[in-house]
């Protein structure tokens, strides 16, 4: 099952809902021997990322509502064959950047990014967003701006360290 069939299934469901797609996951199964073991340790998980469309925190009640209309709609659908186990997420505060305009969104923001391929003599950076401008993507880090395209990106993920290094104010 490919990730776009499976995207082209939970996108139109999702933004019925309210939401919008972050990231669609599917992840296991390598043994039939696994599979049918009662640990379940073989058994696929489609883990599906959402946000609500109107910027709002996400909530538990919100991964079980989007859950339980997937399931059915999954059900009717059918498009994994094996057994597998839905799992439904907020994108977190090291959220994964999948959209181009997620890096236009988090402009600003401490980011880790690792490429499919080497630039500079590097795969692995760690900065701030600086936008994009036509298909590339801009990242400014200790030794200068580097730019990019979405294609290069093996993963993006906004940095959280910040967060928790800065220290709490006093109200």
């Amino acid at each position: 099952m490919s990730a776009s069939r499976l995207t082209q299934i939970i996108e139109p469901a999702l933004g019925d809902l309210g939401f919008e797609l972050v990231r669609v996951s599917l992840t296991g199964g390598s043994s039939r021997n696994i599979k049918n073991s009662k640990s379940g340790g073989g058994r696929q998980t489609l883990q599906i990322m959402a946000e609500p469309i109107e910027r709002r925190e996400m909530t538990v009640e919100d991964c079980a509502q989007i859950s339980r209309h997937l399931a059915a709609i999954l059900d009717v659908e059918d498009p994994i064959s094996d057994a597998y186990q839905l799992e439904v997420s907020s994108p977190g505060i090291d959220r994964p950047l999948t959209r181009f305009s997620d890096f236009d969104r988090f402009a600003g923001e401490l980011v880790k990014i690792n490429l499919k391929r080497m630039i500079d003599g590097r795969k692995r950076f760690r900065g701030r967003l600086a936008g994009t401008e036509d298909t590339h993507i801009h990242l400014d880090t200790g030794f200068g701006r580097v730019s990019f395209t979405q294609a290069d990106i093996d993963t993006a993920r906004i940095d959280p360290t910040e967060y928790f290094s800065t220290p709490k104010r006093e109200s």
